[in-house]
């Protein structure tokens, strides 16, 4: 329910917080006092339309916060939850209102889409008045009503789970179906293709692989004559060796001749004969590492000559062309097995289909029992409301051309005004104070289903009077038993049945006495009776009037 609401710079109020309990909350006052200003400053804080001309005057911004306590499992948290929203402890709804036009919107204080506090708000809380139709224009929220009315939610929302399943099975028939003519249409070239790619067999990674070995061996093909060339040289009939072998041996008997003479000469020789007897060994080496069949480094290109081929011929890279051959064979199999497919397919639908259209069925059915016993529901509180003569039905339009996620059913509320009018929906035919009274008795019949925790009637009492004010203050009273209800009256009968009663008025400003200001006070128990009996006499306050307002509180109490 709604705890609290604080407005701060709002059209003629400077400072307001007010607290609210539950049961029957009314709120009363001379006309201009501010009452809907109260209620504008609600609908603001929870998503209304904006506007900078509810600021203040000489104010730049105003502000409005509401507060509610709701039960954890409440709709609304669910949905501030969905939203990634913070929902422990109160629901506190923030709407920042500037000069310029511009709005902010919080919950909890966190920043929020003007939707997203719109769709929480109508969770919360309900504002109907005299010419409100947001509960009786939408032929979707009938529907709705009339489930809550009848406790059929969860058969509403397995249907509509099953429409959902239903639909999901058509469109996977269609997306099948159109895959299947397309293959089909490409069949020769489809199996020519896979028949191409599955002798080629590409594999991922193969072309890196092919083109490093090729760039190896075309490497070693340019630097192998080179190496030819060295060894050669090393090794052939002009090699220095033996030369060298033979000028060391001779240098060696010289050297005995001349002591001290050579030694050293010969000793160089030696250590070069070394180095070139290592160096014929390494060149060895590196030519049996550049050996290669040429015929392996043409395989490699014609492989990858291929593999160019084939990507360019079916326009992806090489890389992709084991995954297209994957995909292409499933193309053939879905082709070869595209019948026994579409027949599973369409068995699958036609089984989605009737397992909707008879939960729809036997939804509908339960409504029409629920609309018959809604619209004598509607009916036994219209006497009271001095609509005895009018008649409310709840018409079902029930076809399957009707289907959807709700179901077969349109439902539409019908009244009859007067015998002898012709029957109609009932925005079409009841006048704005017939509106109201509809509404009062739907909602009592509905009690607290289908209904937002709080209720905000504004002036539905207005231009009734006596019996009928005193019945609608009793229907009130009765809903508030079940969900919290605040009511903007000018119907003592009404005021009188309240639990908490407020006064609002206005005079000079406590910041500015040449400013006016908006007030409210919680009106105590004499002053109560002293407001009451100022509703029933006017401006000029009657002897006869307390006591008639005395006698109304006492017979309320």
């Amino acid at each position: 329910m709604l705890v609290q609401l604080s407005i701060r710079d709002i059209v003629l109020i400077e400072r307001l917080d007010l607290g609210f309990d539950r049961g029957l909350s009314v709120l009363t006052g001379e006309t201009g006092a501010g009452k809907s200003i109260l209620l504008d400053s609600l609908s603001l804080a929870l998503g209304g339309r904006g506007d900078g001309g509810l600021v203040r005057h000489g104010e730049d911004k105003g502000q409005i916060t509401a507060v509610f306590d709701v039960g954890m499992d409440h709709a609304a948290r669910l949905l501030l939850r969905e939203n990634g929203i913070d929902d422990d402890g109160d629901l506190i709804f923030r709407r920042t209102q500037s000069a310029d036009g511009r709005t902010k919107a919080y919950v909890n204080d966190q920043p929020v889409s003007v939707q997203l506090m719109r769709q929480a708000g109508q969770l919360l809380v309900e504002i109907h008045g005299q010419h409100d139709d947001r509960a009786l224009v939408d032929t979707d929220a009938h529907r709705s009503l009339l489930d809550a009315f009848g406790g059929l939610a969860d058969l509403s929302l397995e249907t509509g789970n099953l429409y959902r399943a239903w639909k999901d099975a058509e469109r996977q028939l269609k997306k099948h179906r159109e895959k299947v003519e397309a293959a089909a249409r490409e069949a020769d070239y489809l199996r020519a293709a896979v028949e191409e790619l599955t002798k080629l067999s590409p594999q991922d990674g193969e072309e890196d692989e092919l083109a490093e070995r090729r760039g190896k061996m075309m490497k070693a093909e340019r630097i192998a004559g080179d190496i030819a060339e060295a060894s050669e040289f090393l090794n052939g009939n002009a090699s220095p060796v033996p030369h060298i072998a033979s000028l060391v041996r001779r240098l060696e008997r010289k050297a005995q001749e001349a002591p001290g003479l050579l030694e050293e000469t010969v000793a160089l020789l030696d250590s070069a004969l070394d180095q070139l007897s290592n160096a014929q060994m390494e060149v060895e080496a590196a030519l049996r590492k550049t050996e290669f069949d040429p015929k392996e480094l043409e395989r490699v290109e014609e492989r990858l000559f291929a593999l160019r081929g084939a990507s360019r011929k079916f326009s992806v890279p090489v890389s992709e062309l084991p995954a297209l051959a994957l995909r292409m064979e499933a193309d053939v199999a879905d082709l070869d097995a595209g019948e026994e497919k579409l027949k599973a397919l369409d068995k699958a639908l036609g089984e989605a289909e009737a397992a909707y259209f008879k939960a729809a069925e036997a939804l509908s059915a339960k409504r029409h029992k629920t609309a018959d016993a809604l619209a004598k529901a509607v009916m036994a509180e219209l006497p009271a409301l001095k609509l005895e003569r009018a008649r409310f039905t709840v018409e079902l339009d029930s076809r399957r051309e009707n289907a959807g996620a709700g179901g077969i059913d349109i439902a539409e509320f019908h009244v009859q005004t007067n015998p002898g009018t012709r029957p109609g929906p009932i925005m079409k035919v009841a006048s704005g104070g017939e509106l109201s009274r509809f509404l009062l008795a739907l909602k009592v019949a509905l009690a607290d289903r289908g209904s937002a925790p709080t209720l905000v009637f504004d002036e539905i009492d207005t231009g009734v009077g006596g019996a009928v004010a005193d019945a609608i203050g009793q229907r009130l009273k009765r809903l508030s038993e079940k969900v919290q209800v605040l009511s903007v009256t000018h119907a003592p009968q009404v005021a009188a049945r309240a639990s908490t009663h407020f006064l609002i008025s206005k005079g000079p400003s406590a910041a500015d006495a040449a400013k006016i200001a908006t007030r409210v006070n919680v009106m105590e128990p004499g002053d109560r009776a002293e407001e009451i009996a100022r509703m029933l006499s006017g401006a000029s306050v009657t002897d006869e009037a307390r006591a008639a307002a005395q006698r109304l509180i006492s017979g309320n109490v």
